[in-house]
């Protein structure tokens, strides 16, 4: 059963507007997944996809008729977090505010616990 979270999750505007943008030029549904793998320097991971819709078990959170979808196993480690989406001198990307990451690496793509 696909369970809306209430806070645990959140996506930025300026995060969903990327991703309405990029799925509309896939001409696929704004839905990103955002999961946990194990690697990088720090332990963990981040990793993001564009999926067609909701997992059974996976939790989803909306903003501005974007959703956000994490699995079970990957919510644990980012429960609280903030998906955004930045542009800067050294480029643009998607980061995550883990407020459990204990340690992070200057990429801002990975982290540990």
């Amino acid at each position: 059963m696909t369970q809306t979270l209430m806070a645990p999750l959140t996506l930025t505007n300026a995060a969903a507007q990327r991703v309405a943008a990029i799925a509309s030029r896939q001409g696929r549904p704004p839905v990103l997944r955002l999961s946990v793998e194990g690697g990088g320097c720090s332990g963990f991971q981040y990793r993001f996809d564009l999926a067609d819709g909701a997992e059974e078990d996976d939790s989803v959170s909306e903003t501005g008729g974007v959703r956000l979808v994490v699995d079970p196993v990957s919510l644990d480690l980012v429960a609280g977090a903030v998906v955004d989406y930045v542009e800067s001198l050294g480029g643009a990307a998607f980061r995550v505010t883990n407020p459990n990451a204990a340690a992070g690496c200057g990429c801002g793509s990975s982290f540990g616990i």
